[in-house]
């Protein structure tokens, strides 16, 4: 079991190692450290990053409203999906406004939210506007794809609605909320980088990318992309973790 787990890391720790290997073959190529920083460069500044104290409350700042984002658009999403998998005469109204949401370009959402809110709230108002399309859909799915058998038979037997919900519905909708959460926890992130970026509230990561762009620093820029894509696999890790515990 250990030698599998040793091979399993071992393989990681390779591929990782190869794409750092193309990308400095790339970064020797261009030789122009302002179009493509090496990545000794980025790593580099990537440790004095994780040095300073202030960088992880930056980031704390940025996960609350990434995990606020999320908690919202699940709420929402499901509440939305569930009323409109029950309900054809609400979806036909429901479901074209959530086409539009998710076809509307995510810079005209947060330029509107910069409008309509304090900057510390545009990038929670993105995120929730860019994930809960996903959730909706999802869960509606689940619900269209309820065994109609079942339900059948919970009519016969006189089963109340809200046990039909709890016991039946719940069933099939849980796989595709699930597939759904693990989905929108990158699209969240982005969501939320870029509100923070356009809107630039005092504590955010986005600000730092912000910093790094009119600055000419692509070093910083990738050593607080690698952040974000550390926090966003973390997050996704953790729910896959708990997904799993559930299941046992």
């Amino acid at each position: 079991m250990k030698d599998s787990s040793l091979i399993k890391y071992s393989k990681k720790i390779i591929v990782v190692f190869f794409w750092l290997l193309i990308w400095e073959l790339i970064y020797l190529f261009i030789d122009r450290e302002i179009y493509l920083p090496s990545p000794i460069s980025t790593i580099n500044i990537l440790f004095d990053l994780l040095k300073q104290s202030s960088t992880y409350y930056i980031v704390f700042i940025s996960t609350i409203r990434t995990l606020e984002g999320l908690f919202i658009s699940i709420i929402v999403g499901s509440v939305l999906g569930i009323t409109c998998g029950l309900n054809k005469l609400i979806d036909q109204f429901i479901n074209p406004i959530m086409i539009i949401v998710r076809s509307t370009p995510i810079v005209s959402i947060i330029i509107l939210a910069i409008i309509w809110f304090k900057s510390g709230q545009v990038p929670i108002f993105a995120s929730v506007l860019m994930c809960t399309p996903v959730i909706f859909v999802n869960t509606k799915q689940g619900i269209i794809n309820t065994d109609k058998n079942i339900l059948e038979m919970s009519h016969i037997f006189n089963i109340s609605n809200w046990n039909i919900l709890l016991k039946i519905y719940s069933h099939y909708i849980i796989p595709y909320l699930t597939s759904a959460i693990i989905s929108i926890i990158g699209i969240a992130w982005k969501a939320t980088t870029a509100a923070e970026v356009l809107s630039i509230p005092k504590y955010s990561i986005g600000k730092y990318l912000f910093y790094a762009k009119t600055s000419l620093d692509p070093a910083s820029l990738f050593a607080w992309t690698l952040i974000i894509i550390f926090m966003s696999s973390l997050l996704e890790l953790i729910f896959k973790k708990i997904v799993k515990i559930q299941r046992i």
